[in-house]
C-alpha cells in the first residue's frame, strides 16, 4: 500500500473529477426517472385505457432486464437505428429507463396502499377521480414512498459505476486508471472512492429522514 503516492494532488483531482461526473449523471437520471416513473406509476394506478397496459408491458419488460444490457443497448445498438448518443448521454438514458421502471412500481404501490374507504368517501362527497388522486391519495402516498424512493436513488448512484463498461469517466473509471498506473495505490484509492460514495449516499439518507420528518 502506498498512501503517499496515491494521494498526490494529481490523483486526487482526477478522482474528484470522476466523482463529479458520477454526481452529474446520477442527478440527471434521478430527475428524469422520477418524472417518468411517477407518470407511468400513476397511469397504471388510474388504469387509464390504452395507456396503462402499454406502461405495464414496458415496465415489466425493463424490470426483467439487467442494467448492463440496457447500457450496452443505448451505447451500441441505438446508433444502428440512427440514434447516436455520447457516453454520458447513453449512461443517463440507460439509467433513466431502468430506474423509471423501478420507481413506477414504487409509486403504484404507494398509491395502492391508501385505504379504499378514503377513496370511496371522497368520491361520494363529490370529488372527481383526479381531485381524489391529487388531494387524498397523493399526499398520503408520497409519505410512504419516500424511504423506498431514496433507497432506489442510492442504488442509482451506485449503479453509475456500471457505465465504466462504456468508458464513462466516472469515479470508478478514473480510480481504475490511477490504480493501473501504480498497483500499490489500489487500497488507498479504493478507500477514497468508498468514502466519496458513502458521503453522497449518506447525504441522500439524511435528506430522506428530513423529508419524512416534515411530511409526518
Amino acid at each position: 500500500m502506498d498512501f503517499k503516492d496515491a494521494y498526490v494532488w494529481v490523483n486526487v483531482e482526477f478522482i474528484l473529477r470522476g466523482f463529479l461526473m458520477t454526481l452529474e449523471v446520477a442527478a440527471a437520471a434521478i430527475a428524469l426517472s422520477f418524472l417518468i416513473g411517477c407518470i407511468a406509476g400513476t397511469a397504471r394506478y388510474m388504469r387509464i385505457p390504452a395507456v396503462s397496459p402499454v406502461a405495464a408491458f414496458l415496465v415489466e419488460t425493463v424490470r426483467n432486464l439487467p442494467l448492463l444490457l440496457i447500457i450496452f443497448f443505448t451505447k451500441f445498438a441505438l446508433p444502428e437505428i440512427g440514434i447516436k448518443l455520447g457516453v454520458a448521454e447513453a449512461a443517463i438514458a440507460a439509467l433513466t429507463v431502468f430506474e423509471a421502471a423501478m420507481i413506477s412500481e414504487i409509486v403504484r404501490s404507494g398509491l395502492n396502499s391508501i385505504p379504499k374507504g378514503q377513496i370511496e368517501a371522497s368520491r361520494s362527497s363529490g370529488l372527481t377521480s383526479f381531485q381524489t388522486l391529487w388531494h387524498i391519495v397523493l399526499p398520503q402516498g408520497l409519505r410512504r414512498m419516500v424511504p423506498p424512493l431514496v433507497s432506489q436513488f442510492i442504488s442509482l448512484l451506485k449503479d453509475t459505476s456500471l457505465a465504466v463498461i462504456i468508458s464513462l469517466p466516472e469515479l470508478m473509471h478514473n480510480a481504475n486508471i490511477v490504480i493501473g498506473h501504480n498497483y500499490r495505490t489500489a487500497v488507498p484509492i479504493l478507500v477514497l472512492a468508498a468514502i466519496l460514495y458513502f458521503a453522497a449516499n449518506f447525504t441522500l439518507s439524511l435528506v430522506s429522514r428530513r423529508l419524512e420528518t416534515r411530511m409526518a
